[in-house]
Protein backbone atom coordinates (compact mmCIF):
# COMPACT_ATOMS: atom_id res chain seq x y z
CA UNK A 1 0.00 0.00 0.00
CA UNK A 2 1.41 3.45 -1.04
CA UNK A 3 -0.10 6.59 0.72
CA UNK A 4 0.39 10.34 -0.27
CA UNK A 5 2.84 12.84 1.45
CA UNK A 6 -0.07 14.28 4.29
CA UNK A 7 1.57 17.74 3.49
CA UNK A 8 0.22 20.20 6.30
CA UNK A 9 1.57 17.38 8.95
CA UNK A 10 5.26 17.52 6.90
CA UNK A 11 5.31 21.24 6.72
CA UNK A 12 4.16 20.93 10.51
CA UNK A 13 6.62 18.65 11.81
CA UNK A 14 9.27 20.34 10.05
CA UNK A 15 8.73 23.70 10.81
CA UNK A 16 6.30 24.36 14.12
CA UNK A 17 9.45 23.52 16.63
CA UNK A 18 11.71 25.38 14.60
CA UNK A 19 10.53 29.00 13.65
CA UNK A 20 10.26 31.58 16.37
CA UNK A 21 6.20 32.39 15.55
CA UNK A 22 3.68 29.34 15.15
CA UNK A 23 0.56 30.13 14.03
CA UNK A 24 -0.45 26.69 12.30
CA UNK A 25 -1.59 25.46 15.55
CA UNK A 26 -5.56 24.92 15.84
CA UNK A 27 -6.02 24.42 19.62
CA UNK A 28 -5.21 27.06 22.15
CA UNK A 29 -1.98 26.70 24.20
CA UNK A 30 -1.45 23.76 25.66
CA UNK A 31 -1.95 23.35 29.73
CA UNK A 32 0.78 22.26 31.58
CA UNK A 33 0.51 19.54 34.66
CA UNK A 34 0.49 22.06 37.40
CA UNK A 35 -2.49 24.14 35.54
CA UNK A 36 -4.71 20.79 35.13
CA UNK A 37 -4.17 19.04 38.40
CA UNK A 38 -4.77 19.98 42.21
CA UNK A 39 -1.41 19.00 44.13
CA UNK A 40 -3.02 16.08 45.18
CA UNK A 41 -3.88 15.11 41.66
CA UNK A 42 -0.61 15.26 40.60
CA UNK A 43 1.10 13.39 43.79
CA UNK A 44 -1.06 10.68 42.80
CA UNK A 45 0.41 10.41 39.69
CA UNK A 46 3.47 8.90 41.21
CA UNK A 47 1.46 6.15 42.39
CA UNK A 48 0.80 4.71 38.67
CA UNK A 49 2.70 1.20 37.85
CA UNK A 50 3.98 2.46 34.09
CA UNK A 51 2.61 -1.16 32.87
CA UNK A 52 0.14 -1.65 30.12
CA UNK A 53 -3.71 -0.56 30.43
CA UNK A 54 -6.19 -1.83 29.08
CA UNK A 55 -6.23 -1.58 25.27
CA UNK A 56 -9.31 -0.44 24.96
CA UNK A 57 -8.98 1.89 27.41
CA UNK A 58 -9.74 1.31 31.19
CA UNK A 59 -12.94 0.85 32.72
CA UNK A 60 -12.81 4.77 34.63
CA UNK A 61 -11.67 6.34 31.00
CA UNK A 62 -14.73 4.77 29.37
CA UNK A 63 -16.68 5.71 31.78
CA UNK A 64 -15.59 9.48 31.35
CA UNK A 65 -16.08 9.30 27.93
CA UNK A 66 -19.43 7.75 28.33
CA UNK A 67 -20.70 10.85 29.94
CA UNK A 68 -20.51 12.51 27.33
CA UNK A 69 -22.95 10.68 25.22
CA UNK A 70 -26.13 9.73 27.26
CA UNK A 71 -27.46 6.01 27.01
CA UNK A 72 -23.86 4.72 25.26
CA UNK A 73 -22.75 1.50 26.84
CA UNK A 74 -19.04 1.14 27.81
CA UNK A 75 -18.64 -1.41 24.89
CA UNK A 76 -19.45 1.36 22.21
CA UNK A 77 -16.26 3.13 23.15
CA UNK A 78 -12.63 2.23 22.47
CA UNK A 79 -9.87 4.49 23.39
CA UNK A 80 -7.08 5.39 20.89
CA UNK A 81 -3.72 7.16 20.59
CA UNK A 82 -5.59 10.63 19.75
CA UNK A 83 -7.87 11.23 17.29
CA UNK A 84 -5.56 10.59 14.04
CA UNK A 85 -5.07 6.84 15.57
CA UNK A 86 -9.16 6.65 15.57
CA UNK A 87 -9.29 8.21 12.20
CA UNK A 88 -6.65 5.65 10.83
CA UNK A 89 -7.99 2.41 12.62
CA UNK A 90 -11.63 3.05 11.12
CA UNK A 91 -10.31 3.58 7.55
CA UNK A 92 -8.35 0.76 7.68
CA UNK A 93 -10.95 -1.79 9.24
CA UNK A 94 -14.13 -0.08 7.21
CA UNK A 95 -12.77 0.50 3.75
CA UNK A 96 -12.23 -2.35 1.45
CA UNK A 97 -11.50 -1.23 -2.74
CA UNK A 98 -13.52 0.61 -5.10
CA UNK A 99 -15.96 1.42 -1.69
CA UNK A 100 -17.67 4.74 -2.97
CA UNK A 101 -16.95 7.30 -0.04
CA UNK A 102 -17.95 11.30 0.10
CA UNK A 103 -15.29 13.29 1.70
CA UNK A 104 -16.38 16.88 3.11
CA UNK A 105 -13.74 19.59 1.42
CA UNK A 106 -11.78 21.88 2.73
CA UNK A 107 -11.04 19.71 5.77
CA UNK A 108 -8.51 18.27 7.87
CA UNK A 109 -6.70 15.88 4.79
CA UNK A 110 -5.97 12.91 7.01
CA UNK A 111 -8.73 10.62 5.86
CA UNK A 112 -8.73 11.87 2.38
CA UNK A 113 -5.28 10.43 2.37
CA UNK A 114 -5.80 7.27 4.11
CA UNK A 115 -9.00 6.77 1.92
CA UNK A 116 -7.31 6.53 -1.08
CA UNK A 117 -4.36 4.75 0.25
CA UNK A 118 -7.12 1.96 1.05
CA UNK A 119 -8.32 2.18 -2.77
CA UNK A 120 -11.91 3.86 -2.10
CA UNK A 121 -13.75 5.80 -4.94
CA UNK A 122 -13.55 9.61 -3.14
CA UNK A 123 -16.24 11.95 -4.57
CA UNK A 124 -15.51 15.24 -2.33
CA UNK A 125 -18.38 17.47 -1.58
CA UNK A 126 -17.52 21.58 -0.74
CA UNK A 127 -18.42 23.41 2.16
CA UNK A 128 -19.45 26.71 0.44
CA UNK A 129 -18.09 29.97 1.59
CA UNK A 130 -21.56 32.24 -0.04
CA UNK A 131 -23.36 29.37 2.51
CA UNK A 132 -21.68 30.40 5.48
CA UNK A 133 -19.16 27.28 5.03
CA UNK A 134 -22.48 25.14 4.82
CA UNK A 135 -22.67 22.29 2.16
CA UNK A 136 -24.97 22.98 -0.38
CA UNK A 137 -27.23 19.55 -0.19
CA UNK A 138 -28.54 19.72 -3.80
CA UNK A 139 -25.16 19.46 -4.96
CA UNK A 140 -24.51 16.21 -2.21
CA UNK A 141 -27.91 14.32 -3.04
CA UNK A 142 -26.41 14.32 -7.01
CA UNK A 143 -23.08 12.91 -5.46
CA UNK A 144 -24.76 10.46 -2.99
CA UNK A 145 -25.42 6.58 -5.27
CA UNK A 146 -26.83 3.44 -3.63
CA UNK A 147 -23.49 2.27 -3.35
CA UNK A 148 -22.14 5.23 -1.32
CA UNK A 149 -20.83 3.44 2.08
CA UNK A 150 -19.12 6.38 3.75
CA UNK A 151 -19.92 10.32 4.81
CA UNK A 152 -16.67 11.28 6.29
CA UNK A 153 -17.17 15.13 7.54
CA UNK A 154 -15.66 16.99 10.44
CA UNK A 155 -17.67 18.94 12.83
CA UNK A 156 -17.28 21.48 13.98
CA UNK A 157 -14.81 21.77 10.74
CA UNK A 158 -11.27 22.67 10.33
CA UNK A 159 -9.97 25.04 8.27
CA UNK A 160 -12.81 27.12 8.58
CA UNK A 161 -14.31 26.95 11.89
CA UNK A 162 -18.01 26.52 10.56
CA UNK A 163 -20.13 24.29 12.51
CA UNK A 164 -22.88 22.95 10.37
CA UNK A 165 -26.42 24.28 10.72
CA UNK A 166 -29.23 21.79 12.31
CA UNK A 167 -30.97 21.84 9.08
CA UNK A 168 -27.95 20.66 7.26
CA UNK A 169 -27.15 18.03 10.36
CA UNK A 170 -30.67 15.99 9.43
CA UNK A 171 -30.33 17.16 5.57
CA UNK A 172 -26.61 14.93 5.58
CA UNK A 173 -28.44 12.32 7.98
CA UNK A 174 -31.33 11.68 5.38
CA UNK A 175 -29.10 11.36 2.56
CA UNK A 176 -27.25 8.62 4.51
CA UNK A 177 -30.20 6.69 5.51
CA UNK A 178 -31.12 6.65 1.77
CA UNK A 179 -28.33 5.20 0.82
CA UNK A 180 -27.92 2.93 3.78
CA UNK A 181 -24.37 4.72 4.38
CA UNK A 182 -22.35 5.28 7.25
CA UNK A 183 -21.62 8.76 8.54
CA UNK A 184 -18.69 9.36 10.23
CA UNK A 185 -18.24 12.60 12.59
CA UNK A 186 -15.17 13.86 13.19
CA UNK A 187 -15.95 16.03 16.26
CA UNK A 188 -12.17 17.19 17.59
CA UNK A 189 -13.38 20.78 17.78
CA UNK A 190 -16.52 20.62 19.84
CA UNK A 191 -16.29 22.54 23.14
CA UNK A 192 -14.45 24.88 21.49
CA UNK A 193 -17.07 27.30 20.56
CA UNK A 194 -16.92 30.96 20.75
CA UNK A 195 -20.09 30.74 22.15
CA UNK A 196 -20.56 28.28 24.81
CA UNK A 197 -23.23 26.22 22.89
CA UNK A 198 -21.72 22.81 22.27
CA UNK A 199 -21.92 21.81 18.85
CA UNK A 200 -24.88 18.75 18.83
CA UNK A 201 -23.22 15.88 17.89
CA UNK A 202 -24.19 13.36 15.10
CA UNK A 203 -23.94 10.56 17.75
CA UNK A 204 -27.87 9.07 18.00
CA UNK A 205 -29.31 10.66 14.67
CA UNK A 206 -29.07 7.83 12.13
CA UNK A 207 -27.78 3.20 13.66
CA UNK A 208 -24.81 3.73 11.09
CA UNK A 209 -23.35 6.28 12.61
CA UNK A 210 -19.48 6.79 14.02
CA UNK A 211 -17.60 9.87 16.04
CA UNK A 212 -14.13 10.74 16.55
CA UNK A 213 -13.63 13.14 19.27
CA UNK A 214 -10.20 13.72 21.47
CA UNK A 215 -8.61 16.00 24.15
CA UNK A 216 -6.08 17.67 21.55
CA UNK A 217 -7.97 20.65 20.49
CA UNK A 218 -10.66 22.18 22.67
CA UNK A 219 -8.99 20.38 25.51
CA UNK A 220 -5.58 21.98 25.20
CA UNK A 221 -3.96 18.68 25.99
CA UNK A 222 -2.32 17.40 22.76
CA UNK A 223 0.49 15.74 23.77
CA UNK A 224 -1.26 13.45 26.20
CA UNK A 225 -2.69 11.76 22.53
CA UNK A 226 -6.04 10.62 23.69
CA UNK A 227 -8.69 10.24 21.21
CA UNK A 228 -11.72 7.71 21.13
CA UNK A 229 -14.24 6.71 18.79
CA UNK A 230 -18.10 6.21 19.36
CA UNK A 231 -19.94 3.81 17.33
CA UNK A 232 -22.16 0.91 17.31
CA UNK A 233 -20.75 -2.33 19.75
CA UNK A 234 -20.51 -4.62 16.71
CA UNK A 235 -18.41 -2.04 14.89
CA UNK A 236 -16.17 -0.90 17.76
CA UNK A 237 -15.48 -5.05 18.69
CA UNK A 238 -14.46 -4.87 15.08
CA UNK A 239 -12.05 -2.46 14.81
CA UNK A 240 -10.77 -3.15 18.48
CA UNK A 241 -8.12 -5.78 16.99
CA UNK A 242 -6.91 -3.22 14.77
CA UNK A 243 -5.45 -0.96 17.66
CA UNK A 244 -3.95 -4.33 18.85
CA UNK A 245 -1.66 -3.68 15.44
CA UNK A 246 -0.63 -0.11 16.10
CA UNK A 247 -0.81 1.39 19.57
CA UNK A 248 -2.43 -1.28 21.63
CA UNK A 249 -3.64 0.42 24.51
CA UNK A 250 -3.53 4.63 25.49
CA UNK A 251 -0.13 5.02 27.58
CA UNK A 252 -1.04 4.56 31.85
CA UNK A 253 -0.27 8.12 32.54
CA UNK A 254 -2.75 9.72 29.47
CA UNK A 255 -5.33 7.27 30.16
CA UNK A 256 -5.05 8.61 33.62
CA UNK A 257 -5.08 11.74 33.10
CA UNK A 258 -7.81 11.70 30.29
CA UNK A 259 -10.19 10.30 33.04
CA UNK A 260 -9.23 13.44 35.41
CA UNK A 261 -9.99 15.56 32.27
CA UNK A 262 -12.81 14.23 31.86
CA UNK A 263 -14.26 14.43 35.57
CA UNK A 264 -17.27 16.50 36.34
CA UNK A 265 -16.32 20.26 37.11
CA UNK A 266 -12.62 19.38 35.73
CA UNK A 267 -14.09 19.59 32.32
CA UNK A 268 -16.05 22.57 32.45
CA UNK A 269 -13.19 24.42 33.88
CA UNK A 270 -10.48 23.46 30.89
CA UNK A 271 -13.34 24.40 28.11
CA UNK A 272 -14.33 27.58 30.03
CA UNK A 273 -10.55 28.75 29.98
CA UNK A 274 -10.65 27.66 26.02
CA UNK A 275 -13.50 29.74 25.23
CA UNK A 276 -11.96 32.91 27.56
CA UNK A 277 -9.07 32.38 24.94
CA UNK A 278 -10.44 32.46 21.88
CA UNK A 279 -13.04 35.47 22.90
CA UNK A 280 -9.99 37.35 24.16
CA UNK A 281 -7.28 36.90 21.13
CA UNK A 282 -10.25 36.49 18.09
CA UNK A 283 -10.90 39.80 18.15
CA UNK A 284 -7.04 41.21 18.09
CA UNK A 285 -6.80 38.77 14.43
CA UNK A 286 -9.71 40.18 13.49
CA UNK A 287 -9.15 43.93 13.28
CA UNK A 288 -5.68 43.18 12.19
CA UNK A 289 -6.85 41.23 9.26
CA UNK A 290 -9.60 44.33 8.70
CA UNK A 291 -6.80 46.51 9.46
CA UNK A 292 -5.55 45.10 5.56
CA UNK A 293 -8.56 46.84 3.76
CA UNK A 294 -9.39 44.07 0.82
CA UNK A 295 -6.51 41.88 1.03
CA UNK A 296 -8.42 39.62 2.96
CA UNK A 297 -11.46 38.20 3.34
CA UNK A 298 -13.12 35.92 6.07
CA UNK A 299 -15.89 34.60 7.62
CA UNK A 300 -15.85 34.46 11.34
CA UNK A 301 -15.27 31.23 12.71
CA UNK A 302 -17.85 29.74 15.26
CA UNK A 303 -15.60 27.21 17.12
CA UNK A 304 -11.59 26.31 17.41
CA UNK A 305 -8.67 28.51 17.44
CA UNK A 306 -9.00 29.10 13.68
CA UNK A 307 -9.95 31.28 10.75
CA UNK A 308 -9.71 30.69 6.88
CA UNK A 309 -8.93 33.63 4.98
CA UNK A 310 -8.99 34.28 1.43
CA UNK A 311 -6.28 37.08 0.09
CA UNK A 312 -6.03 38.92 -2.58
CA UNK A 313 -2.41 38.22 -3.82
CA UNK A 314 -1.03 37.06 -6.98
CA UNK A 315 0.78 33.97 -5.26
CA UNK A 316 0.54 30.35 -4.38
CA UNK A 317 -0.26 29.58 -0.93
CA UNK A 318 2.31 27.65 -0.35
CA UNK A 319 5.11 30.22 -2.21
CA UNK A 320 3.43 32.55 0.49
CA UNK A 321 3.92 30.36 3.59
CA UNK A 322 7.18 29.17 2.19
CA UNK A 323 8.29 32.76 2.15
CA UNK A 324 7.14 34.07 5.80
CA UNK A 325 8.78 30.48 6.97
CA UNK A 326 12.03 31.79 5.33
CA UNK A 327 11.96 35.71 5.22
CA UNK A 328 10.41 36.30 8.73
CA UNK A 329 10.17 32.41 11.15
CA UNK A 330 6.32 32.22 11.48
CA UNK A 331 4.43 29.40 10.61
CA UNK A 332 0.78 29.26 8.66
CA UNK A 333 -1.16 26.48 6.97
CA UNK A 334 -1.80 27.13 3.37
CA UNK A 335 -5.07 26.77 1.75
CA UNK A 336 -3.23 23.94 -0.69
CA UNK A 337 -3.10 21.79 2.09
CA UNK A 338 -7.28 21.69 2.27
CA UNK A 339 -7.45 21.60 -1.29
CA UNK A 340 -8.33 25.02 -1.59
CA UNK A 341 -6.19 27.56 -2.94
CA UNK A 342 -5.99 31.15 -2.22
CA UNK A 343 -6.62 30.74 1.15
CA UNK A 344 -4.22 30.69 4.40
CA UNK A 345 -5.39 29.05 7.78
CA UNK A 346 -4.46 31.51 10.85
CA UNK A 347 -4.36 29.79 14.32
CA UNK A 348 -4.84 32.44 17.17
CA UNK A 349 -5.21 29.92 20.12
CA UNK A 350 -1.35 31.30 21.48
CA UNK A 351 -0.55 33.75 24.06
CA UNK A 352 -2.18 36.73 22.58
CA UNK A 353 1.24 38.99 23.01
CA UNK A 354 2.50 35.98 21.12
CA UNK A 355 -0.44 36.52 18.33
CA UNK A 356 0.40 40.14 18.17
CA UNK A 357 4.34 39.35 17.91
CA UNK A 358 3.92 37.01 15.11
CA UNK A 359 1.32 39.24 12.92
CA UNK A 360 3.55 42.14 13.45
CA UNK A 361 5.95 39.86 11.24
CA UNK A 362 3.55 38.73 8.81
CA UNK A 363 3.32 42.45 7.62
CA UNK A 364 6.54 42.97 7.26
CA UNK A 365 6.28 40.52 4.30
CA UNK A 366 3.14 42.00 3.25
CA UNK A 367 4.43 45.41 2.84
Amino acid sequence: MKIDVFKMERMQSTWENVVDYNLSESGVHPLNLKDLLTPDELASLTEIELGYTQTNGTTGLREAIARLYPGISLEQILATAGSSEANFLLMWSLIEPGDEVLFELPNYMQMAGLLRAFGANVKPFRLRESLGWQPDLDEMKKLVTPKTKLIVLTNPNNPTGSVLDPEVMNGIVGLAADAGAWILADEVYQGAELSGVRTPSFWGRWEKTLVVNGLSKAYGLPGLRVGWIVGPEEIVKRTWPYHDYTTISPSALSDRLASITLSPGKRERILERTRGILNANFPVLESWLKGHGNLFRFLPPKAGAIVFVRYALEAASVDLVERLIRERSVLLVPGDHFETEGYLRFGYGSDQAYLLRALARVDETLK
